[in-house]
């Protein structure tokens, strides 16, 4: 009786470690698969101490995996469809995509309701935290790491648009979804809203997606999308880089402007000068 009971319960235990070989047809066998008990482990039972922010469809926490080595742990709303279909886009899109400037999928985790996606660790959070500054963390970010933010962002771009094939068009640059490491040089990540884009097409007719502030005006009218849409988003990105300000905050003194209308509203003046850190830059526009 006693054995028969054993038996049991061990193949209870056995079904809910099942891993799926592919989730709504799309193959898994090329993903480091997690199982739910791993990455509790990681994470102290997703301990509000590590957690590293939040998005739209889910929380990240920061874990360190059993042979030490540091991970980030994004779980998704298991309610959202959204969430879902945003799991299946990352997967689809960068689990074979690796370069310096892009957040590099270290595996996945896809156990009963649970849909969670694991990064490598980026030490130095995100863009808009470093910029904007937030409780508990303090980065100076001097023109030589700005500088360098800059230019990895557009190596990053350039290596989705130009060398991937078919090329991917991100649809989100923004300032939160740009991770820094230890030495500040930038990951891109979030490819929730990618979309590939054939070389054979001119543009994609869709639903449109982003953040406001950052959207391109010809997508967020008409809805056709480009790998230009990207390229707004990042001329919005550096001028939050350089003036260290956020595209989405409107109050500017007295004035209420979005930073856009503000930069727009001084582009007949040939020089626009920055204080920043009692230090005075002129930037010839």
């Amino acid at each position: 009786m006693s054995c028969g009971c054993f038996g049991a319960s061990t193949l209870k235990k056995k079904s809910p470690s099942h891993t799926p070989n592919e989730i709504d047809g799309y193959p898994l066998d090329n993903v480091k698969h997690f199982s739910d008990k791993e990455l509790r482990l990681a994470t102290d039972n997703y301990h509000p101490s590590n957690k590293l922010g939040r998005g739209g469809f889910g929380t990240v926490y920061k874990g360190t995996l059993k042979d030490g080595s540091q991970v980030a742990v994004k779980t998704l709303s298991a309610g959202s469809r959204q969430g879902v279909r945003e799991f299946l886009t990352e997967i689809k899109t960068i689990s074979n995509v690796k370069h310096p400037n892009l957040v590099e999928l270290v595996g996945c985790c896809i156990q009963g309701p649970n849909r969670i996606l694991v990064y490598e660790y980026v030490e130095n959070n995100s863009l808009d935290r470093a910029l904007l500054g937030t409780r508990g963390i303090n980065i100076r970010l001097d023109w030589r790491k700005r500088s360098i933010i800059c230019m990895g962002t557009a190596r990053g771009l350039a290596f989705l648009h130009e060398e991937l094939v078919p090329h991917i068009v991100h649809r989100d640059i923004k300032a939160s979804n740009i991770l820094l490491d230890r030495d500040f040089n930038p990951k891109i990540g979030d490819f929730g809203l990618a979309k590939l884009f054939p070389d054979d097409i001119t543009h994609i007719s869709t639903r449109i997606a982003g953040t406001t502030g950052y959207l391109a005006p010809e997508y967020a009218i008409g809805g056709q999308l480009t790998l230009k849409a990207d390229v707004y988003s990042f001329g919005v990105l550096i001028l939050e880089i350089v003036s260290g300000r956020s595209s989405s905050r409107t109050n500017w003194g007295n004035s209420y402007k979005l930073l856009l209308e503000w930069v727009h509203a001084f582009h007949s003046i040939p020089y626009l000068q920055f204080t920043w850190q009692h230090h005075e830059f002129l930037f010839l526009l």
